[in-house]
């Protein structure tokens, strides 16, 4: 890339803020049509300074500012230039020279340290423009434009599957007169604390239905576990209100009762089948310590 001057790169950062005069943004644009690489130093300098433009938004001036510039404009005149004594020829021989190259320097020099002084306040402008808007981002992102609003940052995290749960120990009882076939299979699961009847050989007389009871030394009468379904298998949830200690060590009895079970929670019969629950799944176990 092409080394460049001061005065060069002041032109570059003046025209990207607009603050040349008609023959310096010709020279510029001239500059830029024949050089790459100064073109790309005033796209620098435009990228820089669009960072001041996102900040604030446009404001459209009012109705009243511009009549009021269209006025100053139409009544303004040009003042006379003053009238300045004339030089003799001898001094016009002698000083002119001089007078062009003082002239020609004060106005190089005027316009270099013009030039600085925008390029110093516009770096500082820039710099302030940045911390104000890492500040608002870290605060209230909301006042930002949309453009440069920081973007939340959605951390995934890895959903891990629940541990499976663990095999519980089943019980199961043969409901059955003494000798003679099982009439009923009483399946009971500990941890769910229900119970699956399946009939296996029993039939209930018409109108009549069977019945479940729970009896247990620790209970002062028998208890209702509802009534045996016409299907072949009944499943109910009847446990829950029983410590595990008597689920396991009652007698599960069945007796006949009306069509619909006992209207009073009381057994109407002696029981007819009768058993108790044996382990026929033992609990998991746990593994132990390594």
């Amino acid at each position: 890339m092409m080394a460049y001057s001061d005065d060069h790169i002041a032109l570059a950062a003046e025209y990207a803020l607009g603050t040349l005069d008609a023959d310096e943004r010709a020279q510029v644009e001239t500059m830029m049509s024949v050089d790459k690489d100064f073109t790309a130093m005033v796209q620098a300098w435009q990228h820089k300074l669009g960072a001041l433009n996102q900040m604030v938004g446009s404001v459209e001036p009012r109705p009243e500012v511009w009549d009021k510039i269209r006025t100053a404009v139409g009544h303004s005149e040009p003042q006379a230039p003053m009238a300045l004594p004339e030089p003799s020829p001898l001094a016009s021989v002698v000083e002119a020279p001089a007078a062009v190259t003082d002239n020609a320097n004060v106005i190089r020099l005027t316009a270099r340290a013009r030039r600085w002084r925008t390029i110093a306040t516009v770096t500082s402008a820039i710099a302030a423009a940045l911390v104000a808007m890492i500040g608002v981002g870290l605060s209230v992102p909301d006042m930002l434009p949309d453009s440069i609003r920081p973007r939340p940052r959605t951390q995934v995290v890895e959903a891990k599957a629940p541990p499976a749960p663990k095999p519980s120990a089943q019980y199961v009882a043969v409901l059955q007169k003494e000798g003679d076939a099982p009439a009923f299979i009483l399946t009971v699961d500990e941890a769910a604390k229900n119970f699956t009847v399946r009939k296996v050989g029993a039939s209930a007389e018409p109108g009549k239905s069977f019945e479940l009871w729970l009896i247990s030394d620790k209970l002062p009468r028998p208890r209702s576990l509802g009534v045996i379904g016409d299907g072949d298998f009944t499943t109910r949830p009847a446990l829950a209100s029983y410590d595990a200690d008597t689920v396991k060590s009652a007698t599960y009895a069945v007796t006949v009762e009306q069509a619909g079970g006992s209207p009073d929670g009381d057994p109407h019969s002696a029981p007819v089948f009768t058993g108790k629950l044996i382990e026929a799944v033992p609990p998991a176990a746990t593994p132990s310590a390594q």
